[in-house]
């Protein structure tokens, strides 16, 4: 199987081609430069891949949460392939990816996905490895205050995203002795959209462009922080 996938949610930008399992990425910590990297990156992978975009099998992308900019980035890059090749498309998750990344390089099987969503609340969801190894969410992702969110596990786990480095002692109070620890760093990247692509498209997750929307988890993105203080919805 042949597939392509994008992510640029974030301050990173990257590109993946998975060939019957074989991944290779093009990847750059880029803030306010992924429209002008993402089709290079795509087509230097395809060229080095000796690869047509007719032969093609599907495509993904980080479909969310993340920056507003940056998810109308990938959906649209992805949604133009799509139409132009008439590919299905496997929406992943952002956090998904990011636990994914923690699961293939570790023996832990909860991992506790929180990024910066600004305005001071979080982009938050709970990842368990499931028995094939890949990131299986338990309950729902959300946007909310670090000091109020939900973990719908009894069991420890690694605390994985940017929003642990902002909300450590918030987060942790919150999850009650349930984070061994947590790493900071982690950015979600198209290898791993990649990945849990391929796994989504075999598990018949694949939609038609149509329906590859993105997910902002926000209600009204562009709430400034004056009306999140006067309460207006």
């Amino acid at each position: 199987m042949k597939l392509l996938a994008v992510e640029t949610a974030t301050e990173a930008c990257s590109a993946a081609l998975s060939i019957d399992g074989v991944i290779s990425e093009r990847f750059e910590l880029a803030p306010r430069h992924h429209t002008k990297l993402i089709l290079p990156m795509i087509d230097e992978l395809m060229r080095e891949a000796g690869l047509k975009p007719t032969e093609l099998d599907a495509l993904a992308f980080g479909c969310g949460p993340g920056s507003f900019t940056g998810i109308r980035i990938a959906t649209g890059v992805i949604q133009g392939l799509a139409f132009g090749l008439d590919l299905p498309v496997v929406r992943v998750s952002t956090l998904a990816a990011m636990a994914q990344d923690f699961f293939d390089r570790s023996d832990y099987s909860f991992a506790f996905t929180a990024m910066d969503a600004r305005m001071e609340e979080i982009f938050w969801g709970v990842y368990q490895r499931n028995a094939l190894g890949f990131a299986e969410l338990i309950g729902n992702e959300a946007v909310i205050p670090a000091e109020l969110v939900d973990c719908p596990i009894a069991d420890s786990g690694v605390g994985i995203g940017s929003a642990w480095g902002i909300y450590a002692d918030k987060l942790i109070s919150r999850l009650a002795g349930r984070v061994s620890h947590y790493e900071s760093d982690n950015l979600p990247r198209a290898a791993l959209i990649a990945r849990l692509g391929v796994q989504g498209f075999t598990q018949g997750l694949a939609v038609p462009v149509e329906l590859a929307m993105p997910v902002y988890l926000r209600d009204k993105v562009a709430k400034t922080e004056a009306e999140r203080r006067s309460g207006v919805q």
